[in-house]
């Protein structure tokens, strides 16, 4: 096992080292991908191939409009909640992940590893995604309201303007099923192969002069996993900007969908074909594997770090 092999089960992070390191990596993640975000998500709102978010890889054209059109900050529309849900989310994520992984060892120590990781990442996914999906669908539609049409001006006036107008508590949960259909497979097909990547490499003489091997491995997983579940995080992104400031978002130009999965997944793939599920993927694979490579990474050296000034006698709560 290399020293930096945090996440194994066999070397125990104490509940501060899993919030600390798993929202300092979510931290870090979010600010070096934020303008990739914010063009997925536009893209993915489109639904039309045609007009400057047209489905492809021109990143940098989609980009350059936006800063043409509403200006560089704009590149970071929806930055303080998906900062807070990063944050949140990392924390949450690892060290769910690490309790689930104990108790799997506890009541099914019998199934094979990889087993475990699935289960473990699955149900760490699912627990991170349900306690911060309100910042996830404040994150869409700050990034997609319009410069000119704006319902949302700061953080707080938007959690009162979504209870008062959009049904109470419920509001804040607008596509949560497609959210939590997609962590089973995300989440866990994720750790599984990050894992078991990360295992090949260091076991190997040829993989093992890689400088990260778990920055490495966190591509691969993040790669494989994002493309598994994209439909589901279109469909996410479409019910997240239903209700009366519909209208306000992407031009206007989102249509009305039902709430159930599979009827407003059908509505799309009839409207839209198959692509219309798959907008903004190209820009979803740019985001998304450096965003996975990068959250692995800064949290391997945020426990070594962590580790370094404050020596596990000196940890408090440890």
């Amino acid at each position: 096992m290399g020293k930096d092999d945090h996440l194994k089960t066999k070397e125990t992070l104490s509940p501060v080292e899993s919030i600390v390191c798993g929202g300092a990596a979510g931290l870090i993640s979010r600010f070096v991908i934020s303008p990739l975000d914010v063009v997925k998500i536009r893209l993915q709102l489109q639904t039309t191939n045609a007009g400057e978010f047209r489905l492809g890889t021109a990143v940098f054209h989609n980009m350059v409009g936006i800063v043409r059109s509403e200006g560089i900050r704009a590149l970071w529309k929806g930055n303080v909640p998906a900062e807070l849900m990063y944050v949140l989310y990392g924390a949450a994520q690892f060290t769910a992940y690490k309790n689930f992984n104990k108790l799997c060892n506890i009541y099914i120590p019998d199934v094979p590893e990889n087993v475990h990781l699935f289960i473990s990442g699955a149900m760490a996914g699912t627990f991170a995604t349900a306690v911060t999906y309100p910042f996830d669908l404040l994150r869409t539609r700050f990034a997609a309201q319009s410069h000119t049409d704006r319902v949302y001006t700061s953080l707080l006036q938007s959690f009162r303007h979504i209870y008062v107008h959009e049904g109470g508590v419920k509001g804040y949960f607008r596509g949560l099923m497609p959210a939590v259909y997609s962590v089973v497979p995300n989440m866990g097909i994720f750790f599984m192969i990050y894992e078991e990547t990360r295992r090949v490499m260091r076991s190997s003489v040829h993989l093992d002069v890689l400088p990260a091997p778990e920055a490495t491995a966190g591509f691969v997983a993040g790669t494989i996993a994002k493309t598994t579940v994209f439909p589901l995080d279109t469909v996410r992104k479409r019910l997240q900007v239903q209700g009366p400031t519909k209208t306000s978002y992407s031009g206007g130009s989102v249509p009305t969908y039902s709430n159930n999965v599979l009827k407003c997944g059908r509505q799309i793939f009839v409207q839209e074909g198959i692509r219309g599920l798959y907008k903004g993927y190209f820009v979803s694979l740019m985001k998304t594997a450096p965003s996975s490579a990068v959250t692995i990474w800064a949290f391997e050296r945020s426990v070594s770090l962590y580790r370094f000034f404050l020596p596990s006698s000196e940890t408090p709560f440890a």
